[in-house]
């Protein structure tokens, strides 16, 4: 074999080599660009129903329950927690947590106490709805998480629950976003009547209130709940897929006895747990949210819901409202998904 012909063999195979790896290296570019492609155009853009499922569902022991939450996102990221509300659950993030996490961030989605996955630890628990136990929940998973700080962001019981967080652990969180705004509230303050307007709002606070409501709610949850979700945001055309997959965390053995205590709770028709008394207190002072804070509103809430006018100077830090129009109702972030995502991409850099 001469030389020449050695060398000619040899840059044949090295031509070669380099063809093999730049067309590997060109699949594996094309493929990264398409699956960023997937998570960042079209549908994963924020179009309401985009996704269907969670990039991990998991479950941890946290204070008196086991949590079920979803995660998505680098583990090292700055977390951002997301809050459902009711009659939903984490699904209600489930077109915005890729957005976050696209974004760099760790997102956690848990299911409150009486949905889903999460179970009370002790059969012995009182299921108690009152709102302070549902924010010293969400400490518990921070602090079994290992998390120091975070983004808090919800809707309906979710924003409530948030915003008692930001009011009693402000160190925990940098910033916040809340659906309807301040949504604290105390029995003494839920004494005082509304005007009739405002109470035929409250309708199944009422039918809650009494054994008929309960056993009504027992037994139809999946119905009503589908009456709350038209009712509430009067022009989704949410379809029996997206209701569905929702409905199954109301099957948890908990839901009913959860949700009737909070509503009856809020009327001082039921004791909640010596343990919360501190908090309560507190918190019927109304007091300031210090953290910075973007306020939303849908423009077709069919659900109670306060003026932001009413609840602006509840907000002590940097603030600022959005109302989102377009025809949306309650569940903003599943409707909204995009602008909802948006608002915690921006808070965070208040």
């Amino acid at each position: 074999m001469t030389d020449m012909f050695q060398l000619q063999r040899r840059r044949f195979f090295g031509l070669a080599a380099m063809t093999v790896a730049a067309v590997e290296l060109g699949a594996t570019s094309l493929a990264n660009a398409q699956s960023a492609a997937a998570r960042s155009s079209g549908n994963s853009q924020g179009r309401p129903g985009g996704h269907t499922k969670f990039a991990a569902l998991k479950q941890v022991d946290a204070g008196v329950l086991n949590i079920g939450y979803a995660e998505d996102g680098p583990a090292n990221g700055p977390v951002v927690l997301l809050l459902h509300g009711w009659p939903y659950d984490i699904y209600s993030y489930v077109d915005v947590a890729p957005i976050l996490a696209d974004a760099g961030y760790r997102v956690i989605i848990p299911y409150l106490r009486g949905y889903g996955t999460t179970r009370f630890l002790s059969s012995e628990t009182l299921r108690n709805g009152q709102q302070a136990a549902l924010a010293v929940d969400m400490i518990a998973l921070m602090d079994a998480l290992k998390i120091e700080t975070a983004i808090v962001a919800g809707y309906d019981w979710g924003a409530r629950t948030a915003d008692i967080m930001a009011v009693l652990w402000p160190q925990r969180f940098k910033a916040l976003v809340s659906v309807s705004g301040y949504l604290i509230g105390s029995q003494e303050a839920n004494r005082a009547p509304l005007a009739p307007k405002a109470e035929l709002a409250w309708w199944y606070q009422f039918y809650f209130a009494t054994e008929r409501g309960r056993a009504g709610y027992a037994a139809h949850t999946h119905d009503f709940a589908r009456l709350i979700w038209q009712t509430a945001s009067p022009t989704w055309k949410f379809d029996d897929e997206t209701f569905n997959r929702s409905a199954s965390a109301f099957d948890n053995p908990d839901h009913v006895d959860i949700t009737i205590h909070n509503y009856r709770w809020r009327l001082g028709l039921v004791a909640g747990e010596a343990k919360y008394d501190a908090y309560e207190a507190l918190l019927a002072k109304a007091p300031v949210v210090t953290i910075p804070t973007i306020t939303m509103e849908g423009d077709a809430n069919g659900a109670p819901h306060p003026d932001p006018s009413a609840y602006a100077a509840r907000f002590s830090g940097r603030y600022e409202h959005r109302t989102i129009g377009g025809g949306i109702g309650h569940n903003l972030p599943q409707e909204a998904p995009a602008e909802f995502a948006r608002a915690v991409l921006d808070v965070a850099k208040f």
